[in-house]
């Protein structure tokens, strides 16, 4: 059975993969962009099966406009997919306050609204499903990128208790955790704070580290998208790619490891 689709940021990247992909096995896409002069190629192949909607997620009223006209388009939305975001570098001191709001504003806050607003039409028609898109860097952190990790950490919370809020009626939630993929993430789509010489060293690091690591095309991600959305009980997290995936689990590990560790401690605290 064919689905219906609400997908953010289909500009490029996973979004635009995610809908055009959509489309070619014979779904509809409400797909939303800043500009969406970048599908009118997808426009003249796939005519009414796409509505493209200009949409600044940051705009609360405009992310409420667009997921209503995509419902009184198509008469209902199976998949709502929060993939609008981009990633700013920067270590915690070189953050400056525009930096972290504007993140925020796009990654956390830009979902939070579109969520809102699909959440009574799939409760209403008793089924649904919210894929959120999050990252590695929503479970693991890394130097240099904590405002990213700060909107993605915030991401996965909401989207966990919105799973056990929306579940009595029927609607999914899978948060999807890329890894390292050959987007335009670390490209145009970046943005960077003013470096500090004295974090130099660790910059170098990372990057030297993060060179080696394999970048697949977002292409690859399709299978394991179209899984999840087509599964009768999808995960909660979906980590895509071996990287991510041993990452994730290597943190878990780590925390476990650690909890044991003060576990007497943390018992203590109880003052019995």
């Amino acid at each position: 059975m064919s689905k219906t689709w609400f997908i953010t940021g289909t500009s490029r990247g996973f979004g635009r993969v995610w809908t055009e992909a959509a489309l070619a096995r014979g779904d509809k896409v409400a797909a939303t962009a800043r500009n969406t002069d970048s599908l009118k190629d997808l426009a003249e192949r796939y005519g009414d099966a796409l509505l493209p909607l200009a949409l600044d997620v940051t705009d609360r009223a405009a992310a409420f406009a667009a997921v209503q006209e995509a419902h009184r388009h198509f008469g209902h939305l199976d998949v709502v997919v929060n993939n609008a975001g981009y990633g700013h570098s920067g270590f915690i001191e070189e953050l400056t306050e525009q930096e972290v709001r504007a993140q925020l504003e796009t990654n956390l806050f830009g979902a939070l609204w579109v969520t809102q607003a699909a959440i009574p039409l799939l409760r209403e028609q008793g089924s649904g499903h919210f894929l959120q898109v999050s990252s590695v860097g929503g479970v693991a952190a890394f130097p240099g990128l904590g405002a990213y990790h700060a909107s993605k950490w915030g991401l996965e919370g909401f989207s966990d208790a919105l799973a056990q809020e929306v579940a009595p009626f029927g609607v999914k939630v899978t948060l999807i955790e890329p890894g390292g993929y050959a987007t335009d993430w670390g490209g145009d789509s970046a943005s960077h704070s003013e470096p500090n010489p004295v974090y130099q060293p660790q910059r170098d690091a990372i990057a030297a580290h993060f060179s080696s690591v394999p970048q697949p095309g977002p292409e690859a991600t399709v299978p394991a998208v179209f899984a999840a959305v087509d599964a009768a009980e999808p995960p909660l997290r979906l980590p895509l790619s071996g990287f991510a995936y041993e990452i994730v689990t290597d943190v878990y590990r780590q925390r476990l490891q650690a909890w044991k560790q003060w576990q007497a401690v943390s018992y203590s605290a109880d003052g019995t």
